[in-house]
């Protein structure tokens, strides 16, 4: 079978090899080339050609050696009930991988064609507490590109240098595009830069807060890991062998703050001036489903998504826990139809073409759970609302970072502070009443607040106590019959 590439691909609407290359994007993952890369290439096709992406990886070389062979072209694969189409896309021009050569990607932040610097680094990417969204001065990574400022390791080192260079060479800063998961990720992400920089120099640091724009976005698209069985599928579809397809949904939104000094490209996406209203209902509504059923979906065996959707059960847990819990904390944004949106979550949700992995969702909790269930948490708190399924999406999460499933067999736990919470509980034990205490003194997750709330420690030790005498399956049983 011929593999993908600019000979066999066919016609695109566009010549890829004559695109300038007008942004860099750091974290050319999956998620980012079934979202932002497919806006730009439709922003391409319709005479965008001063914006093709440079992709860069900060870590593996693993993309760019996938797609470097088939010319960086890839194919999207978009599923829904009525089955799946498969397009290619065109937009990704090269990928640099950082380790490799650090100056080659500044010297590529740096080109004066590159109006915008985007990122999916995932909530860890960026060097910060996310109890309080700060920069954690002491990470090894911050450290060392305080240290050595020309080769940074961390997507925000990246950042300052390339906007000190910018500044120095008299070309005008790029916008920085934050496409992850964060609470005001914009703003967020404009804290921890200008830090970073006025530990370098308070000058640049005064230069990064008067010239540098970091627009705020909300991304929503589910993008499970690509397996073996999608390549032979996408394959078997097309007639040409991909590497590393794309799988996702049909559903695709984007929500922009407009505000992008240097120009953007025409993105079919929605621009307003505030985010947050569309974010806190997004992070949520779907990444709050999502952590508490993945969770409780693996603890009870469940592989998938759309597995844990036909589980009757914990289906309800899920519909409660947006329903009653979350909802009454949210401020709709205009136009916005909440009820709609919660029904279509839960039929995103059962898609069985999307083979989400709980797994894969369960990664690095410590950084996703100050936004997705914490806030939420301490809103309802405030008013004394119930968190009864609010506290056991969080203790799912201490069961699980134990690193022993239900069977006792090993988890392959994946999060920055494994080693301190496997520590934690390990000393602790199986036992709610020693393990919930000890996981909580996570500052860095849980903050001081939230600890110190009888209220919250109680209905978490509860929560995590039923999980270790009855499992999860039974536990979210009982929920349901006690909360119908």
């Amino acid at each position: 079978m011929k593999r993908l590439s600019l000979a066999t691909c066919g016609p695109l609407g566009y010549d890829p090899t004559r695109l300038e290359i007008g942004i860099v994007h750091l974290g050319a993952g999956a998620f980012h080339r079934a979202h932002q890369a497919d806006y730009t290439d439709d922003a391409i096709r319709r005479g965008g050609h001063q914006w093709g992406i440079l992709g860069v990886s900060l870590r593996s070389p693993e993309t760019r050696d996938a797609l470097a062979p088939q010319d960086y072209l890839y194919t999207l694969a978009e599923t829904d009930e009525s089955g799946e189409r498969c397009r290619v896309i065109g937009a990704l021009r090269g990928i640099l991988v950082a380790p490799e050569d650090p100056l080659a990607l500044i010297e590529a932040m740096c080109r004066p064609a590159v109006k915008i610097v985007s990122l999916t680094v995932t909530e860890k990417g960026y060097c910060h507490d996310p109890a309080t969204g700060e920069i954690n001065e002491n990470h090894p990574d911050i450290v060392h590109d305080l240290a050595h400022p020309l080769r940074p390791r961390s997507a925000p080192g990246f950042l300052v240098e390339a906007i000190r260079q910018r500044k120095q060479r008299g070309l005008p800063a790029f916008t920085v595009l934050c496409c992850d998961n964060l609470p005001d990720n914009g703003r967020t992400v404009a804290r921890v830069v200008t830090r970073l920089a006025h530990l370098r120099d308070p000058a640049l640091a005064a230069h990064v807060m008067e010239n540098v724009a970091f627009p705020a976005t909300m991304l929503d698209r589910i993008v499970p890991a690509t397996t073996d069985a999608d390549r032979a599928r996408i394959a078997a579809a097309t007639g040409l062998e991909d590497r590393w397809p794309v799988v996702t949904e049909v559903y695709n939104n984007w929500v922009v703050e407009d505000n992008f000094p240097q120009g953007r490209p025409d993105w079919r996406a929605t621009f307003v001036t505030a985010v947050a209203p569309f974010e806190l209902m997004k992070l949520r509504l779907l990444n709050g489903a999502h952590s508490t059923m993945s969770y409780l979906g693996y603890l009870a065996g469940h592989e998938t998504v759309s597995d844990c959707m036909q589980d009757d059960d914990l289906r309800h847990l899920i519909a409660y826990l947006m329903d009653v819990e979350v909802t009454p904390t949210l401020a709709p944004p205009p136009g916005a139809d909440i009820t709609a949106y919660k029904q279509a979550l839960l039929k995103r949700f059962r898609n069985p073409g999307l083979r989400h992995r709980t797994w894969q969702i369960a990664m690095d909790g410590s950084q996703k759970l100050p936004q997705r269930l914490l806030g939420t948490i301490r809103d309802r708190l405030k008013t004394g609302g119930a968190i009864d399924a609010l506290a056991l999406g969080v203790a799912a999460w201490m069961r699980y970072v134990t690193g022993v499933d239900e069977q006792g067999e090993a988890i392959d736990v994946r999060d920055p502070l494994r080693a301190d919470l496997q520590e934690r509980a390990a000393s602790a034990g199986l036992a709610a009443e020693r393990l919930a205490p000890a996981l909580l003194a996570v500052e860095d997750v849980f903050g001081r607040d939230l600890p110190a709330n009888p209220v919250f420690t109680a209905a978490v030790t509860s929560a995590l106590d039923r999980l270790i005498r009855h499992g999860s399956r039974e536990t979210y049983r009982k929920f349901r019959s006690e909360h119908p």
